[in-house]
C-alpha cells in the first residue's frame, strides 16, 4: 500500500465519519420539530402530535429504504421519469445501489443515504405542525408513506438527483426549495383539503387566537432546530478532509448562525412596531425564517450578506403568518410562512451571492417543485379524504385528538374537574382559559 493510498483511504473516512455526524445533527432536528409543535398546540393535543412526530420519522427511514433513494438517485441524468428499475432486484436493487462503496467518490454510499434520509424526514415534518390538532393521525401517516415513497423522491430527482431542473441549472446548496419549500407546498395541500381549526376564525371574519400550551418547550425546539441546522448546512458541503472543503464548512457555519441571528431580530424588531408587543413566538418563527433563507446558498454569501439575508427572511415570516390568517389558512406553528414562503425567498436570492446562478433558472425550479408538491399532495388528500376521511370529528376536536387518537393525555394532572356541570371535565386547562375568554370556542 502506497502513502498516497494511505492518505486516500485516511480522507475516505474523515469524509464519511463527517457525513454521518452531520446526519445525526439532521436527525435531532427531529427532536427539534416535535418540542416546536408540542409547544405550539393546545395541551390537549400534545401526545398525538410527537406520536406523529416519531412515527413519520420511522416511515420516511423505512420508505425512503425501500423506494425514495433509489428514484432520487439512481435514474438517468438530465430525465424528467425517475427509472423504476429497483422493482424488478438484482443489480438494480436498493441494496446493491448502497453497496456501491468502490464507485463512491469520497466518502461511503451508506453515509450519502443516511445523510439523505433524514433530509426526506425533515421535509415530512413540516407537513405535521401545519395540520395539527384536527387530522386523523392516520391519515396523516398514510400521506407521509406517499410524500416519503414518491413525491418527495421525484422532485429531489429532478434537482440533486441529476434530473431536468439541475440540467437547467436550479442552484439549491442545502435545500430551501427541494427540502422546505416542497415539506410546505404538502401542508398548503392538506391545509386547504382540511380546514381551520373550529373557532379559529369567526363568521364576521374575525381572527382569534390559539395560543399554545408550552412556550419553553416551543423555545427548546427551536434552539434544537437552529443546533441541528449546522449539520444541515454544513453537510452539504459533501466533505472537509482537505483545506478548501474545511475552509468552506467554516463559512458555512458561521453563515448560517448570522442569518438565524438575522432573523430573530428582524421578527422581534417587526413585532414590536406592528403589534407593539416583543412577540415571543414571531422570534421562534424568525430564528427558523432565517435558516431557512441562507439554506439555499450557505457558502457564497459573506458573514454580513447571510444576516441580511436572514432579516429579510424574519421579516417576510411575520408578514406571511399575519397575511395567511387573514386568509383563513390556519397552520398552527406557522409552517408554510417559515418553510414555504421564506424558502421562495431563499431559493431567489442565490444569484445575488453566487454568480453561477441564473434568476430564471430559479424561478423555473421553484414552480417545478412547488406545482409537482402541491399537485401530487392535493391528489392523495382528497383520496384519503374520499378513502378514510382526514378530519376528527367535532366532538373528537373538542376533547382533543390526544385522547380520540391516542387515548392518553400528555399533561394528565392538570385535567380540570367539572365544576357545576360545566362541561370541562375532560378538556385541558388551556382549553377552560380559551373557553372562557372565548365563549365561542368548541
Amino acid at each position: 500500500m502506497t502513502e498516497l493510498t494511505d492518505l486516500t483511504e485516511l480522507m475516505y473516512a474523515v469524509d464519511t465519519f463527517y457525513f454521518l455526524i452531520c446526519g445525526v445533527l439532521v436527525m435531532w432536528m427531529a427532536a427539534g420539530f416535535s418540542m416546536l409543535e408540542a409547544g405550539l398546540v393546545r395541551s390537549k393535543n400534545t401526545a398525538e402530535i410527537l406520536t406523529k412526530n416519531i412515527a413519520l420519522f420511522a416511515i420516511a427511514c423505512t420508505m425512503y429504504l425501500v423506494v425514495g433513494y433509489y428514484i432520487m438517485y439512481s435514474s438517468s441524468e438530465g430525465g424528467f421519469l425517475p427509472s423504476l428499475g429497483f422493482l424488478i432486484g438484482g443489480e438494480n436493487s436498493v441494496d446493491a445501489v448502497l453497496s456501491g462503496d468502490e464507485d463512491a467518490p469520497y466518502y461511503s454510499m451508506r453515509s450519502d443515504f443516511f445523510f439523505q434520509v433524514v433530509f426526506v424526514a425533515t421535509a415530512m415534518s413540516i407537513v405535521s405542525g401545519a395540520v395539527a390538532e384536527r387530522m386523523k393521525l392516520w391519515a396523516f401517516l398514510a400521506f407521509a408513506v406517499v410524500m416519503t415513497a414518491v413525491i418527495y423522491p421525484i422532485s429531489g430527482y429532478w434537482t440533486w438527483g441529476g434530473g431536468w431542473l439541475d440540467a437547467v441549472g436550479y442552484s439549491d446548496y442545502a435545500g430551501s426549495g427541494i427540502v422546505h419549500m416542497a415539506g410546505a407546498a404538502a401542508a398548503l395541500a392538506g391545509v386547504l383539503i382540511l380546514g381551520p381549526r373550529k373557532g379559529k376564525y369567526g363568521k364576521d371574519g374575525t381572527i382569534y387566537a390559539i395560543p399554545g400550551a408550552n412556550l419553553p418547550l416551543a423555545t427548546l425546539g427551536t434552539f434544537i432546530l437552529w443546533m441541528g441546522w449546522f449539520g444541515f448546512n454544513g453537510g452539504s458541503e459533501l466533505k472537509m478532509s482537505d483545506a478548501l472543503s474545511a475552509n468552506n464548512v467554516a463559512q458555512v457555519f458561521v453563515n448560517t448562525n448570522a442569518a438565524a441571528a438575522g432573523g430573530v431580530i428582524a421578527a422581534l424588531i417587526l413585532a414590536k412596531l406592528w403589534f407593539r408587543k416583543a412577540d415571543l413566538t414571531m422570534a421562534l418563527n424568525g430564528a427558523l425564517a432565517g435558516l431557512v433563507a441562507i439554506t439555499a446558498e450557505p457558502l457564497a454569501p459573506s458573514a454580513f450578506g447571510a444576516m441580511l439575508i436572514g432579516a429579510v427572511g424574519g421579516a417576510i415570516v411575520v408578514v406571511s403568518i399575519v397575511s395567511l390568517d387573514k386568509l383563513k389558512l390556519d397552520d398552527p406553528v406557522g409552517a408554510i410562512s417559515v418553510h414555504g414562503v421564506v424558502g421562495i425567498w431563499g431559493v431567489l436570492v442565490v444569484p445575488l451571492s453566487n454568480g453561477d446562478a441564473s434568476f430564471g433558472a430559479q424561478i423555473i425550479g421553484i414552480l417545478g417543485i412547488f406545482i409537482w408538491v402541491f399537485a401530487a399532495s392535493l391528489v392523495v388528500w382528497l383520496i384519503l379524504k374520499a378513502i378514510m376521511g382526514i378530519r376528527v370529528s367535532e366532538e373528537e376536536e373538542y376533547e382533543g385528538v390526544d385522547l380520540a387518537e391516542c387515548g392518553l393525555e400528555a399533561y394528565p394532572e392538570f385535567r380540570v374537574a367539572n365544576v357545576n356541570g360545566g362541561g370541562f371535565g375532560r378538556g385541558s386547562s388551556g382549553h377552560v382559559a380559551q373557553a372562557r375568554s372565548q365563549p365561542h370556542t368548541p
